[in-house]
């Protein structure tokens, strides 16, 4: 089964892939990791929508499943990213932190549970916080 999870990136060293971080997000994470659960072969692919000014859930998306991914892993996913994948029938496992590798294992071993539901609010990676102005900046 061909599954993408989400990653921090390897810093351009595609052999370390499995061992990278896991990203706790989905549309705006630096890279997706293809792999084939039954040989374990992989392969980093740069996330083409981090750089969206909007849209980056669905267009994250869309990527993914024009690759015939069968499953995602991710720590998050906003509700525009689940409805793509809901209507595509593609299924969305939460990762609660770890390596690709963990990741890849939770999955096969049956111990992460498919998502019903968005688990962020729309925007969420967006970084339009609602900071209140404290940097104590001049403005000028």
């Amino acid at each position: 089964m061909k599954i993408a999870v989400t990653s921090n990136g390897t810093d351009g060293a595609t052999e370390l892939a499995l061992d990278a971080q896991a990203s706790p997000v989905f549309g705006r994470c630096a890279a997706y990791v293809f792999v084939e659960t039954d040989t374990m072969a992989f392969e980093v692919v740069e996330n083409p929508a981090i750089g969206a000014s909007g849209g980056a859930g669905i267009q994250a998306a869309q990527f993914i499943i024009e690759r015939g991914t069968q499953a995602v892993v991710t720590g998050n996913v906003g509700p525009n990213a689940f409805n793509v994948f809901q209507a595509a029938g593609v299924p969305i496992y939460l990762f609660g932190g770890g390596t690709v590798r963990q990741a890849v294992e939770a999955f096969k071993a049956g111990e992460l549970a498919a998502t019903g539901g968005a688990s962020r609010p729309a925007h969420t990676g967006t970084g339009l916080g609602r900071g209140m102005g404290r940097g104590r900046g001049t403005g000028r």
